[in-house]
């Protein structure tokens, strides 16, 4: 037992209920939020209110926040650099700050780099120097296939007797190209902007495109976006999240070299839940710092706003109020920091495990962000106030990456195949 010997205010830190941090960290931490708060925060705000063309025009303010970004210097090389458990942290505090600032932006900031990630991953040098300095999407959805992405076992969560969904977009590999026809979702992250894509797409290796069992066969493929045959639709124009610009890809007979491959037929779905995997702990991180900053906006407003002749913050309900949203926020980031962890560093994850995190902050941070645009009142649902920005930001985030019923379920998938390789039986 720790004894104190008189009753202070607790030590608290920008990311809450925090243990001590190095002086590295903090160092991190203070520049993130500095970058988060002059210049995502009024960039997002600014985009916001463009059209969706506006957003992604040339000498749009986005293309600032893509660059200021890369001023930070802080990627992967500088976590791999710390100990385990201080990259989780840093990793975690770095997506934290990011989502304080703008939600959509720190989504579109991590999707940027996504084919560089998978690159590195993968140890491709001719890829790395490919995808260093691009905006990059991570093109997984399509049109007519959506959350049946997610699918890895088409025997047991497919009808019976019935091929599992090819989609839209689909690849014929041969011995030294692949050919790409079809299209993209218009909800790929920084689809109408960016320059290389990784893709996950249905593929034909010359015995068509299922197995025995009705599985679509698959390819991961690092694409330059300039190539032939490639085009794009109109950005996509959506209630929140503005700033992330969203928009469908169009393939006609794409020839990329196969050695951009980064995963074939045997080890596709293996990549697949890597590669989603590496995203909900994105996701995790970011809505944790939307929830923290609807909060922080709350507070500060109950602090100014007068009613039944006092601040709001002296009335006992808004105090309750106020305090379930700070546990909301703390249980967004233990939730988002230990599935980080466990995606980092566990010798077997799994996407669904890491997706079950992804809900959970997701649906957090919406109730705090509506709490936080109830305790606004009236002036909650004007555009001079911010929080209903969050509002429909947050929104959206229970779609993006998956959609959460869908996720729940297949995390009900995953425990009853769990329970029937023993789990919880002893």
């Amino acid at each position: 037992m720790k004894l104190s010997t008189d009753v202070k205010l607790p030590t608290i830190s920008m990311s809450g209920f925090e243990t001590p941090m190095s002086e590295e960290e903090n160092a991190i931490q203070h520049s993130v939020h500095l970058f988060a708060k002059n210049v995502l925060r009024p960039i997002g705000r600014e985009l916001d209110k463009m059209t969706a063309e506006q957003v992604i025009a040339p000498g749009s303010p986005l293309y600032t926040a893509y660059f200021e970004a890369a001023k930070l210097g802080i990627d992967s090389d500088l976590l791999t650099q710390m100990p385990p458990d201080m990259a989780v942290r840093v990793e975690s505090l770095i997506g934290e700050e990011m989502g304080w600032g703008d939600g959509g932006l720190a989504i579109s900031i991590g999707a940027a780099g996504f084919p560089l990630e998978m690159a590195k991953a993968v140890g491709n040098q001719e890829l790395i120097d490919l995808c260093t300095g691009k905006i990059g999407c991570w093109m997984i959805t399509h049109p007519d296939k959506g959350s049946d992405v997610t699918v890895y076992d088409v025997k047991k969560d497919w009808v019976p007797g019935v091929q599992g969904n090819k989609g839209n977009m689909f690849a014929r590999v041969g011995e030294d190209e692949i050919v790409i026809n079809g299209q993209c979702s218009a909800w790929v992250s920084n689809g109408a902007v960016a320059q290389v894509a990784l893709a996950y797409l249905s593929a034909d290796y010359g015995d068509g495109f299922f197995d025995s069992d009705g599985r679509p066969y698959g390819a991961a493929v690092i694409i330059p976006l300039d190539l032939p045959g490639v085009s794009r639709g109109k950005p996509l124009d959506k209630i929140g999240q503005r700033a992330l610009p969203q928009g469908e890809i169009y393939f006609d007979n794409v020839k990329v070299p196969k050695r951009f491959a980064v995963a074939l037929k045997e080890n596709y779905y293996g990549n697949h839940t890597s590669a989603w995997s590496y995203a909900g702990t994105l996701m995790s991180q970011v809505w944790t710092g939307v929830a923290r900053a609807a909060f922080e906006m709350a507070l500060a407003y109950c602090h100014e706003r007068k009613q039944g002749g006092q601040m709001l913050i002296e009335h006992q309900l808004t105090r309750y109020r106020i305090g379930e949203m700070m546990r909301r926020v703390e249980l967004c980031r233990g939730v988002a920091r230990r599935s980080l962890a466990y995606a980092r560093q566990t010798p077997q994850g799994h996407a669904y495990a890491t997706a079950s995190a992804k809900v959970t902050v997701t649906q957090e941070a919406m109730k705090v962000v509506d709490e936080a645009f109830q305790l606004f009142g009236g002036n909650g649902t004007s555009r001079d106030y911010p929080i209903e920005k969050l509002f429909r930001d947050a929104r959206a985030a229970l779609i993006e990456d998956g959609e959460n019923y869908v996720l729940t379920m297949r995390l009900g998938r995953l425990v009853q195949d769990l329970y029937a390789d023993g789990w919880t039986q002893n």
